[in-house]
């Protein structure tokens, strides 16, 4: 299973980005996804998670109603829009994908099976 990440780069505070991760080499559908960020020197943070049938989590005190996690089942895609970006969003953002489990979503980086490489956020003020 591999896992694509864009949409990454360099934008003002207030401004807005949509990052996208496509996943190949495996069952997308059957797969929560979830987004993390790790910023320089510090550890990888969940931001965003997405079960199979759409159901979503956020990082409420980060996020703050600013991000929004979609999917399309029929693009093997996960889409992570970004608003009212702030200098804190500054970071690496990685996709993750996890394998079917039974629960709720998941909020912890070790729990997901799969990786990108991440997309770099610049947020400037």
């Amino acid at each position: 299973v591999q896992l694509q990440a864009s949409g990454g780069g360099l934008v003002q505070v207030g401004g807005s980005l949509r990052l996208s991760c496509t996943v190949s080499g495996g069952t997308f559908s059957t797969y929560a996804m979830g987004w993390f960020r790790q910023k320089p020197g510090k550890a990888r943070d969940f931001v965003a998670a997405i079960s199979r049938r759409g159901a979503s989590l956020y990082d409420t005190d980060s996020v703050k109603g600013r991000f929004t996690i979609s999917r399309d089942n029929t693009e093997n895609t996960v889409n992570l829009e970004m608003m009212q970006l702030e200098s804190e969003d500054t970071a690496v953002y990685f996709c993750a994908a996890m394998l079917p489990r039974t629960g709720p979503l998941h909020l912890a980086s070790d729990d997901y099976d799969f990786w990108g490489h991440g997309t770099l956020v610049t947020v400037s003020s």
